[in-house]
């Protein structure tokens, strides 16, 4: 069966770091479309670029669906487009930050054909700004969630 492409816009977002944060997806299918968020009462920037794009593709309910996705986080983009977390897996990702969330990540980009776009955030992209909008309003709204792969570093 032939299916169209899907884009996903993605944003996390931290207050202090680590702090309270969120994270925004929006999915976008041909004329459907989905926004997806959520708040955590402590964690980081990065984890929260990084569960946007997990959820993104968590959420994508065919397999070997062709996906764009759309960030402003080099750590996340960079990691992929520059193969350093296949680096990092190979190696267990020793000394790695958010390895729990990598693991996950990986497992799901697997499933799919995924390539990255990085946006300058905060730089006029409709999407990117929606997402923003979304993954501070998560961050600061109420019923936070617990972050349980988040550990503070010693």
């Amino acid at each position: 069966m032939n299916r169209p492409p899907i884009q996903i816009y993605t944003d996390g977002a931290c207050s202090g770091n680590p702090g309270p944060g969120g994270f925004a997806v929006i999915l976008r299918c041909g004329s459907y479309e989905k926004e997806i968020s959520a708040g955590y009462a402590v964690t980081t920037n990065n984890r929260m670029e990084l569960l946007a794009v997990i959820t993104g593709l968590e959420a994508v309910r065919w397999e070997q669906a062709d996906v764009t996705i759309w960030s402003d986080s080099s750590y996340v983009v960079d990691a992929v487009e520059k193969g350093w977390v296949f680096s990092w897996e190979r190696k267990g990702f020793a000394k790695k930050a958010n390895p729990d969330l990598w693991t996950r990540f990986l497992a799901v980009y697997r499933r799919h054909h995924v390539r990255f776009v990085w946006v300058r955030g905060h730089n006029g992209h409709p999407e990117n700004e929606r997402c923003d909008r979304l993954a501070v309003a998560a961050s600061q709204g109420p019923g936070l969630l617990t972050d349980s792969g988040y550990t503070q570093e010693p």
